[in-house]
């Protein structure tokens, strides 16, 4: 039986491991391979960020709705791991080619061609979670594991992608338009590889909490409004999600900028600093149950949230002086402990959608995880479309210059070292104003939950 659970807890985990490895080079890399090497404006490129994300606000409902009221014969959520996973990687490694380039049509037909399958998998996903278990230990378990394989995944996506790109480019550089076809080749093989985790998740999950077909065939998209209007936990998270995943967004997407540009490191120190981005999740997760057992939600969120404003203060003060900045340690440094607070805190937000879904069902008698998971969701591309447009927009404010890959000006480097630090640091600081508000104690779970067993009995 142990066996058997940790077989289910590593094959949930494979699947974010898997949505990391494709979605988060987006996250990281996309932008400055529109800039540096398909050659789009830094302004065309966060316009399309945007669009991208307004359509994702009308598709993820449409999502949730559907995945809510259809059962497929594979399994009411894991299907869409292989249904639109297969179509997904094609659409990530598209995403890189640059066939057409400079085209704008190709960007936006690819890019969104990607954000709307990715939406497809990571929506019924979120509601897998809530689907193998109600137990609130369990869950935390399940979601300390899946955060554990993210950042393996985003460990090989920060250390991997840029040193596999400068191996693979005619002259050693990820920023230059000769890695053209580095970027195309690299993405085939990290897509590859996802889609290989994402059938390992399919034949490893097996659904016990899900409601049947006549208890979901009412379920519309008018039921995502109200579901939000009336859960007031849901609400806190959602905000939660846009500060905390615009944070991360912003700080992702402008770090290979700033070792290049203001640290002037080479694709070894890049993948070194990235990578650093996801190294304390493997000192870190494994010990969340403890802490957050010791600790409580609240204070665990309030302490590694202000661990990474700390990290972030620090990396600033590091970057403006210019003799620490040389010190590549020090630089080191402070994105470990930037990232420790950071991996924590967003980490175990996960493990709070359940609860979310349980106390609407707990309210309402909808068990609607579908359409919960397509509201998180909305909220998180809120979030990532923040971190997307933020960045373009700075750096065509600062007049960035895409076309020199070797200096910028000194307005520049200080817009990236916003977008690294100050930015970020200003979000989290609104995260912890609006984790306060969530009313859903471990104690409370434990009430709702033994209620809803008795509904079933």
């Amino acid at each position: 039986m142990a066996n058997n659970k940790w077989l289910t807890r590593i094959g949930f985990g494979s699947g974010d491991l898997a949505q990391n490895l494709i979605y988060q080079t987006i996250c990281m890399y996309l932008l400055i391979f529109y800039t540096n090497v398909y050659g789009l404006e830094p302004s065309k490129a966060a316009f399309m960020f945007l669009i991208v994300r307004i359509v994702d606000v009308l598709w993820d409902p449409l999502v949730g709705t559907f995945i809510d009221k259809h059962t497929p014969r594979w399994g009411k959520y894991r299907s869409y791991l292989v249904l639109a996973g297969v179509p997904l990687t094609g659409f990530a490694v598209l995403c890189f080619w640059s066939g057409f380039s400079p085209s704008l049509a190709y960007a936006y037909v690819t890019y969104v061609g990607m954000s709307m399958l990715y939406t497809l998998i990571n929506v019924p996903y979120g509601a897998l979670n809530a689907s193998l278990t109600r137990d609130t230990d369990e869950i935390t378990v399940l979601t300390s594991v899946r955060m554990f394989m993210a950042n393996i995944g985003g460990l090989c996506v920060a250390a991997g992608i840029p040193a596999i790109v400068a191996w693979l480019s005619p002259d050693g550089q990820i920023h230059s338009q000769a890695s053209a076809n580095a970027w195309f080749w690299t993405m085939a093989i990290y897509a590859g590889v996802g889609l290989a985790l994402l059938f390992f998740c399919f034949f490893t999950c097996k659904e016990k909490v899900v409601m049947n077909a006549e208890e979901t065939k009412n379920v519309k998209v008018s039921d995502l409004f109200t579901e939000f209007k009336r859960n007031r936990p849901l609400r806190v998270l959602a905000f939660f999600f846009i500060t905390a995943f615009a944070m991360m967004a912003v700080g992702n997407s402008a770090g290979s900028y700033y070792m290049i540009y203001n640290v002037h490191g080479t694709s070894a120190d890049m993948s070194l600093f990235m990578a650093l981005g996801s190294v304390p999740a493997f000192i870190f997760m494994p010990l969340v149950p403890a802490i957050k057992k010791r600790l409580g939600k609240k204070r665990m969120f309030y302490t590694f949230l202000s661990v990474a404003v700390f990290g972030m203060a620090l990396l600033y003060i590091v970057s403006m002086v210019p003799i620490l900045k040389t010190q590549l340690w020090i630089v080191y440094i402070a994105q470990f402990v930037k990232s420790t607070g950071v991996i924590v805190s967003t980490g175990y937000m996960w493990a709070l959608v359940p609860e979310v879904i349980s106390y609407g069902e707990y309210t309402s008698g909808k068990r609607i995880a579908g359409i919960v998971n397509a509201l998180t969701g909305i909220f998180y591309k809120a979030g990532m479309a923040l971190g997307g447009v933020v960045p373009g927009l700075v750096l065509a404010w600062t007049g960035f210059d895409q076309n020199n890959t070797l200096s910028q000006s000194p307005l520049a480097e200080q817009g990236i070292l916003w977008l690294v630090c100050v930015i970020p640091a200003m979000l989290l600081l609104l995260a912890m104003w609006i984790i306060s508000k969530y009313e859903l104690t471990d104690e409370r779970m434990d009430e709702i939950n033994d209620a809803l067993a008795a509904r079933e009995q």
